[in-house]
């Protein structure tokens, strides 16, 4: 087969396990021979259940794994051509390294000659040869780690997994593995598939990046890609640092966020709203009165090979990196060059979600009655004596079949820590937090688990049980058909 033919591919995979959690929902994705690809995203994203199901250990509830076109998906792991090394190395204590690493060929009744050749070969391959004698408890946690590597490489897999395999390491000794292995994928022209939650590891070693949040994919490309060309807010601020701005199209090319107006390379038609993306290290300081916004220096700290200047400008706050310092109080100008700036539509995070029509024909959330009128929602109904919601045709209606859904604005969504306020409509769990320039937006998974997006001014932290205070007010209903 040529190299350009996938060796892997996913096709709408998804995993719920027993308790009803969705660990992978939906998920596509093609692998090319000889790639190195890697999972990247936060704790919980999925990440792992993919690599999993990928190895045989966990097998998915739906959708279809093919190796070189053929389906494997229910075929278990030691029939696969596939090798996975863990982040706890699980070397055998008791054995030296060249019994660590010929182990899985002795369990194939090998031959002696060619296990020691095949040992031999990747020794040489992880820079361990002479190592062969030594116990692994003698070993350093990178030499360690390169046993384990050896020990998957020597049955020559035709795909080699990596779960977070660096992640036992100091941060020296990390990079000094990132280059190895990377130089080893390039030797060995093997496929590599690796997860990490560490975006400097993606973008260092990998070909291609599938961004990961809340078991789906958020985006598939390249390091530069992912960097440059962010496809939401999620990818923005997940992959390294952004400033991130709510704002809206001026004209052809021009943007206005942050208070100021500005040249970009986007093309998006004028009066769209947008979201502006800009790296910290593309903001640069100027006098005030050249700078396109301008603000006062709120904190200086040295990062060794730039300073991280914060800057406050209006309601927005302004992350900087600069090789120039700046003295907190300063007023100091800012500029960014139409190519330091990238342009996403706004997302629509209005949130929907489903109410009750209770015994009484009155809407229900969550238990709790919402003094709104059905009448004006069900086209020809209208109250009976009893208060009981009749249709056109003077019949009673049937709660069950009414279908409500009603939406509310991240903004009008007011958050709490005192979960006995009267008002509290439902109570959830922060599960993510992206700053957006003036404000925070919160993903809240509720007890229901509806999630809610909610805009708040106030630093919240990632686990914080709070109470969601929904208008009645705000919300706005209507009838699914």
């Amino acid at each position: 087969m040529a190299n350009n033919e996938n060796i892997i591919e996913l096709k709408h995979i998804s995993k719920v396990f027993d308790d009803g959690f969705t660990a992978v929902s939906d998920f596509n994705l093609e692998v090319k021979r000889g790639e190195f690809v890697t999972f990247l995203g936060p704790s919980g994203c999925g990440k792992t259940t993919t690599l999993r199901m990928i190895a045989g250990f966990d097998m998915p509830s739906e959708g279809d794994i093919l190796l070189n076109g053929q389906d494997i998906s229910k075929m278990p792991p030691n029939l696969r051509p596939i090798n996975t090394v863990f982040q706890r190395y699980a070397l055998f204590p008791h054995m030296n390294i060249f019994d660590n690493i010929a182990f899985g060929l002795k369990q194939k009744k090998t031959p002696k000659d060619e296990i020691s050749r095949k040992v031999k070969k990747v020794l040489e391959l992880v820079d361990l040869e002479g190592f062969e004698k030594r116990s692994v408890s003698t070993l350093s946690g990178g030499q360690q780690q390169r046993v384990a590597i050896a020990r998957a490489l020597v049955n020559e897999p035709q795909i080699l997994l990596l779960d977070e395999p660096l992640g036992a390491l100091d941060l020296k000794m990390r990079k000094e593995m990132q280059i190895e292995l990377k130089n080893m994928h390039d030797e060995l022209g093997i496929t590599f598939i690796y997860v990490t939650h560490d975006q400097e590891e993606a973008l260092t070693m990998s070909d291609k990046i599938v961004v990961m949040s809340e078991g789906k994919i958020q985006q598939i490309g390249t390091p530069e890609d992912i960097y440059n060309e962010p496809q939401n807010a999620f990818v923005a601020d997940f992959i390294g640092e952004s400033n991130l701005f709510n704002g809206i199209m001026t004209g052809t090319k021009k943007a206005r966020f942050a208070g100021g107006q500005f040249d970009c390379v986007d093309d998006v038609p004028e009066g769209t709203q947008i979201t502006a993306v800009v790296r910290p290290e593309d903001v640069v300081l100027t006098d005030p009165a050249q700078g396109q916004i301008r603000g006062k220096v709120t904190s200086v700290i040295f990062k060794g090979i730039h300073y991280e200047i914060i800057v406050q400008s209006g309601r927005y706050e302004v992350v900087i990196q600069s090789t120039k310092s700046a003295s907190v109080g300063d007023v100091v100008g800012m500029q960014v060059a139409p190519d330091g700036i990238h342009i996403m539509i706004a997302e629509n995070h209005t949130n929907f979600f489903p109410v009750d029509v209770n015994r009484a024909h009155h809407l229900e959330f969550n238990g709790t009655e919402l003094h709104a009128s059905l009448t004006q929602l069900v086209k020809g109904s209208r109250r009976g004596e009893n208060k009981e919601l009749l249709d056109e045709n003077g019949q009673v209606i049937d709660p069950d079949k009414l279908h409500i859904t009603a939406a509310i604005e991240p903004q009008d969504i007011k958050m709490t820590d005192d979960v006995d306020d009267e008002n509290v409509l439902i109570e959830g769990t922060i599960s993510n937090l992206i700053y957006k320039g003036d404000h925070y937006s919160y993903v809240i998974n509720t007890e229901l688990g509806q999630d809610f997006i909610v805009d708040d001014e106030y630093l919240w932290n990632m686990g914080d049980q709070i109470g969601l205070i929904l208008p009645i007010e705000k919300m706005r209903f209507s009838v699914k058909k």
